[in-house]
C-alpha cells in the first residue's frame, strides 16, 4: 500500500488518506516541539548540578542479575557510562550511588570510577540521601539522581534533576525532567553526563580536547 495520497481533484473534499496523514503530521510535530521544551528544561535544571547519584540495577547495569553456583553474583557495566562519569568528575562534578542491593562487584565498579558517596544496602534510600546532603553541603536542586523503578521515586520527586533510563516503569518516567536515549546498562548514564556537559556549554570542548590528542 502506497503512503502518499492521490492529490484531490478541484471541488473534491480531503480524502481520508489526506486527513490521515495531515493528523500524523500535527501529531510528529507536536512531539519534537515537546521533546524540545523537556530537552530546554533539563538544560535548565542541568546547569546548577554539583553531584550525580545513580541507582546501579537498571540504571548502571542492565538490571540483570547473574547467580553463581558459590553465591557470588555477576553484573555488566558499560565503558562509555564510565567514561562520561570521568568526564563530568574531571568538570568538577562529584557522582555516587545509592542501591538498595549489596555487591562485592558494585564496589570494586564505585572504586574504579572514584566515586564520592557509595551506599550500599540501602532500601531506605532517603535516609542515606539525607545524609548526603549533611556531608556536602548541597541544595536539594544541586544535585541529579538517576533511577528506574518505584524505590526511586522518594529521590526523584526530591532533587533538582530528576533523570530516568529509556527503560524505566511508567511512574517513574511520569516525574523525570529528562528521559534518556539509551536503556540502564547500555549508555542512559552516558546520556545524563553529556547533559550536563552540555549545559554548562563544555560537550564540545571536551569532544575537540580528545581529537587533538
Amino acid at each position: 500500500m502506497s503512503d502518499t495520497c492521490t492529490p484531490p481533484k478541484n471541488g473534491d473534499y480531503p480524502s481520508d488518506c489526506e486527513i490521515t496523514a495531515g493528523l500524523r503530521s500535527m501529531a510528529a510535530n507536536q512531539t519534537k516541539e515537546r521533546l524540545a521544551k523537556d530537552q530546554e528544561l533539563a538544560l535548565a535544571k542541568a546547569k546548577d548540578i554539583k553531584l550525580l547519584l545513580l541507582d546501579v540495577d537498571g540504571v548502571l547495569t542492565d538490571g540483570t542479575l547473574i547467580y553463581h553456583h558459590d553465591g557470588q553474583e555477576s553484573k555488566t557495566f558499560n565503558t562509555q557510562d564510565g567514561f562520561g562519569l570521568r568526564l563530568i568528575r574531571e568538570c568538577g562534578i562529584a557522582t555516587g550511588l545509592i542501591t538498595a542491593r549489596k555487591s562485592q562487584v558494585v564496589s570494586r565498579r564505585a572504586k574504579e570510577l572514584q566515586m564520592s558517596y557509595i551506599y550500599q544496602g540501602n532500601s531506605n534510600k532517603l535516609g542515606a540521601y539525607k545524609e548526603i546532603i549533611k556531608e556536602s553541603g548541597l541544595k536539594p536542586f544541586e544535585i541529579c539522581y538517576m533511577g528506574d523503578d518505584w524505590l526511586d521515586l522518594v529521590l526523584l520527586k526530591r532533587v533538582g534533576l530528576a533523570a530516568v533510563p529509556a527503560n524505566a516503569v511508567e511512574e517513574v518516567k511520569d516525574i523525570a525532567h529528562y528521559i534518556t536515549h539509551h536503556s540502564g546498562g547500555q549508555g542512559a548514564v552516558r546520556d545524563v553526563c553529556n547533559l550536563l556537559l552540555e549545559s554548562r556549554n563544555i560537550l564540545s570542548s571536551c569532544l575537540q580536547d580528545y581529537m587533538n590528542r
